[in-house]
């Protein structure tokens, strides 16, 4: 069954489900900047708007929109900013 999940006061769902490939997400959050950590190998793709990315180890920003990927590996922290609301698959490895 789906499980749902709240972060930021609200400001990042996500609902959490089985894939051939894993365990995943599929979330939206709201503009603002958010700093989320892993647990796992995380390959996150923007499936809508733009996300302002800083990975971890990293001064640098980047940005990636539609349809683009960005892979944390396990234990990491690192840094999203989002400029309109913005959509996400994340699949867990």
């Amino acid at each position: 069954m789906f499980k749902t999940n709240e972060y930021f006061e609200g400001k990042v769902k996500s609902i959490a489900f089985e894939t051939s490939e894993g365990p995943a997400t599929i979330g939206a959050m709201a503009k603002g900047e958010y700093e989320f950590g892993t647990s796992t190998i995380e390959y996150m793709t923007v499936t809508s708007g733009v996300m302002t990315v800083q990975l971890p180890n990293s001064t640098e920003w980047k940005e990636y929109k539609e349809f683009e990927t960005f892979t944390v590996d396990k234990d990491l922290k690192f840094k999203v900013k989002v400029t309109e609301d913005t959509s996400y698959r994340c699949l867990y490895k």
